[in-house]
């Protein structure tokens, strides 16, 4: 008898489907603002949608660096240390700290504006070694665009960034070439942390028609600061990311930072079931929303266009 619960139990063996292997993806991102949690929300989304269940086969891991730079290296070594299958670092810097820990854990980086420049990679489409990624750079040409269409007399353009954010400073660049074809200046502003956001906007009032925000974590991260000073002056703020625009800005073209995040999500998955990270070329984020804020408008003195109202994607109310 014994002999024949054996044999019963090893041929039921035989047959049960075995357990998924669980993979762990490790995401860190070295702030928390709504554009970069949508992305960290895509990522999960998309790996859904790839038949990574998280419970089932996939566990996430998740740090915060809370805007400090060294946080963030301490991230990237302890997850390293935890051997995750990928990790997936959100925003610039958190990038570069992770790939400079690590040159064997496949690293897919998002929301980076300019992977080159970062020296996350040396060539967008053959990246070569553990690293590949999206980047998120900025359509600063549609900016200048839609800042002209909004305030037509805009000379001076603030622009409030942090200089130790890479990413901020090729944006700085980018929107620098797009000012210039446009007759635009634009007039810079620092704060290298976020509690310097409110004193950096308020140095540009009485040197600038307008203010831009790009796409810099510390910024962002306390862009209510900015918008008040904004209000206070009656003056527009426009930001470089759509998220930023429900928080107060006026108005944005610009990705859906969680489409961005499914994005991410999609390359991960492709390393999960094998692929070589640099086998697979760093692309740009793509698709824009237009995302305006009717409520900013009224306390910052700004009229909407009937047509702008109508191109819009979504109109914050």
């Amino acid at each position: 008898m014994r002999k024949l619960i054996l044999a019963l139990a090893a041929a039921s063996a035989l047959v049960m489907p075995a357990k998924a292997e669980e993979v762990t993806v490790a995401i860190t991102a070295i702030v928390e603002h709504p554009a970069l949690d949508a992305a960290r929300d895509g990522v999960k989304a998309a790996l859904a949608e790839a038949g990574y269940k998280e419970g089932e086969n996939i566990k996430f891991l998740y740090e915060s660096a809370q805007g400090n730079p060294g946080t963030a290296a301490q991230i990237a070594r302890q997850f390293v240390g935890e051997e995750p299958t990928v990790i997936v670092p959100i925003s610039t810097p958190s990038a570069q700290a992770v790939v400079a820990a690590t040159r064997d854990i496949p690293v897919v980086f998002t929301a980076v504006s300019d992977p080159v420049g970062a020296q996350l990679v040396k060539d967008m489409e053959k990246p070569g070694g553990n690293v590949t990624g999206l980047s998120d750079m900025s359509p600063v040409a549609d900016h200048i665009k839609l800042i002209k269409e909004i305030s037509p007399n805009v000379k001076n353009l603030g622009f409030v960034y942090n200089t130790a954010e890479a990413n901020s400073v090729s944006t700085l660049a980018a929107m620098k070439a797009e000012a210039e074809k446009a007759g635009v200046t634009i007039v810079e502003s620092v704060a290298t942390k976020s509690s310097e956001v409110q004193g950096a906007t308020r140095a540009l009032i009485g040197r600038v028609d307008a203010v831009y925000i790009p796409t810099d974590n510390t910024i962002v991260s306390a862009l209510e600061a900015a918008v008040g000073v904004a209000e206070e002056a009656k003056i527009p703020l426009y930001s470089g990311d759509t998220d930023s625009v429900a928080r107060g800005a006026l108005a944005s073209v610009s990705f859906n930072y969680f489409d961005v995040g499914k994005q991410t999500g999609a390359i991960v998955a492709r390393v999960l079931k094998g692929e070589k990270p640099g086998d697979i070329a760093v692309r740009v984020a793509a698709g824009s929303d237009l995302v305006i804020n009717k409520k900013a408008a009224a306390k910052m003195g700004v009229t909407f266009s009937d047509d702008l109202v109508k191109r819009a994607t979504k109109v914050i109310e």
